[in-house]
């Protein structure tokens, strides 16, 4: 599915495969230390390999993943993630997270990534997302309370929301930004 950010780069939405490895140790390396620590729990340039494997094993129905290939320059990078994974116990809810390259930040690509995924889960049976951030990261606050999200716990290090998918994809196919979001919207309506 290709579609195009805010300031006009093209990029390519597709399914996460055991083939990007390579793309996602370095899109992860290129990441900020703060960016890493905010989405990993770790400033780590390299997470541990059991992270990359989990990040990689994809199936379309207990882990669904999307990824974002900037396709404006040779190589094509990897520019951004989205992953959803699906509770054992309860079919209808799984673990959201979403990773976005620094320089990529404040051009949509969040938001078309997490369309992009709701969109898939909705088709999955998925109902509800469970997002944990840390409570000092007020980008990734403020996106599940724009999304709808709901505080549910807290521990003073980490802060748990959970999205209805339902509402949080009436949210952002109101809302129309960035507008390449309505790409995504009109591709999964022809699936």
């Amino acid at each position: 599915m290709e579609t195009r950010l805010e300031g006009g780069t093209p990029v390519c939405l597709r399914r996460v495969d055991r083939g990007d490895e390579q793309r996602i140790r370095e899109g992860i390396a290129r990441m900020s230390p703060r960016s890493r620590y905010m989405r990993f729990f770790s400033g780590a340039a390299t997470p541990p390999d059991w992270v990359i494997d989990r990040l990689l094993d994809a199936d379309g129905d207990m882990h669904l993943a999307w990824g974002a290939i900037d396709m404006s320059v040779p190589g094509e990078p990897a520019i951004g993630a989205v992953h959803a994974f699906r509770e054992e116990e309860d079919r209808e809810l799984a673990e959201f997270s979403v990773a976005i390259l620094d320089d990529w930040h404040g051009q949509g690509l969040g938001k078309i990534l997490t369309a992009t995924l709701l969109l898939e889960a909705q088709a999955e049976g998925i109902a509800r997302f469970a997002m944990n951030t840390l409570a000092e990261n007020r980008s990734a606050i403020a996106f599940a309370r724009l999304l709808g999200g709901q505080r549910t716990g807290s521990d003073g290090t980490v802060v748990a929301y959970e999205l209805l998918v339902d509402e949080a994809l009436d949210r952002l196919r109101q809302a129309g930004d960035p507008p390449g979001i309505l790409a995504v919207f009109d591709a999964f309506e022809k699936m």
